[in-house]
């Protein structure tokens, strides 16, 4: 597994993360064994960084992360914010605080390696008070580092403004391309890691769904698609799920020789050499070798990237909902 830098904070991580909100059971049922035997394989296949939220599954991702034991030189990343002790309008120093201590307390350890704030409203970011508490909380002890997961490429420039802010946490693949432009180069001149969420388009970009897929009631992909629990964007990127299946496929026929569709996706990502790393979640042990195998694969050719990007202009953009 190769590894990259992750901004500021000084860890060495490795390229393809463990996207943790399926050991929530957010996207449908994961039993304790299947959990459990995620992270083995992830820690088998050198998978260092694992990123969580204290809102995923009422805090059973990060218990289960807890339970396990990680070998050295996993970072775990958790994220507040979401959980209606203050969403949406109800932050405070003590709020931020009291929701740290419940994740210190699930992860089992005694300061957190990297707390992002986790898609807080844009008006609680124009504030700017929330960063101030978050310095403040690091000086206590207990985070080493700070970041921000955030919905827009606006709210995303806003925390590269602050200086305390260690990592960014955004929607990157090939049906979100737009921060590439302004906000990867801004990050990396502010050395600021870049964490990519929903690499695959939550699933779809791995080819494997078709219009006759079905969701388990539990799936956000199943209750989200129009957003009505929370952003669209978090789900399948904000395209409507038939119409991503058919953008699917068109890149099946882009796709290099040898590469699947899921490592296609991902090392279109990893080649941003911005990107520090690309959360991917699994449902089932097996699927880690597939993601981990991306790192391995060589970068795609300069005309294929070019082509790519004339297709999510034409093609992806006019079908995002939700701002980008």
């Amino acid at each position: 597994m190769k590894t990259r830098q992750l901004g500021k904070t000084g860890y060495t991580v490795s390229e393809i993360g463990l996207g943790c909100w399926q050991l929530g059971g957010d996207f449908g049922p994961v039993g304790d064994e299947t959990a459990q035997a995620i992270l083995d394989a992830a820690a088998t296949a050198g998978v260092t960084f694992w990123d969580t939220a204290d809102v995923y599954g009422g805090g059973m991702s990060e218990s289960r992360i807890g339970a396990h034991a990680r070998p050295r030189g996993v970072v775990v990343a958790t994220k507040l914010g979401r959980a209606g002790t203050l969403y949406p309008n109800a932050y405070t120093k003590d709020g931020l605080k009291q929701s740290l201590a419940g994740s210190l307390q699930r992860l089992g350890v005694e300061i957190l390696d990297l707390a992002q704030l986790h898609c807080v409203p844009p008006e609680v970011l124009n504030d700017g008070a929330i960063f101030g508490w978050m310095d403040e909380l690091q000086a206590e002890g207990l985070v080493r580092h700070w970041g921000a997961s955030v919905e827009t490429i606006e709210e995303g420039l806003l925390c590269l403004e602050q200086p305390g802010c260690a990592t960014l946490q955004i929607i990157f693949n090939l049906f979100r391309q737009d921060a590439a432009e302004v906000l990867l180069p801004k990050a990396a001149e502010n050395n600021v890691g870049i964490i990519v969420r929903l690499p695959l388009a939550s699933g779809l970009l791995s080819g494997k769904f078709d219009l006759n897929t079905r969701f388990d009631p539990s799936d956000h992909r199943n209750y989200n698609q129009d957003g009505a629990a929370f952003s669209v964007g978090e789900t399948f990127a904000g395209i409507p799920f038939a119409r991503g299946v058919e953008l699917v496929q068109q890149l099946k026929g882009l796709a290099p020789s040898g590469m699947s569709m899921s490592q296609f996706a991902l090392r279109w990502i990893l080649d941003h050499p911005q990107v520090s790393t690309v959360i991917a979640g699994v449902s089932k042990p097996d699927q880690l070798a597939d993601n981990v195998a991306a790192s391995d694969q060589r970068s795609l050719f300069p005309a294929l990237k070019k082509q790519l990007g004339e297709w999510y202009e034409d093609e992806v953009k006019p079908e995002i909902r939700g701002e980008v």
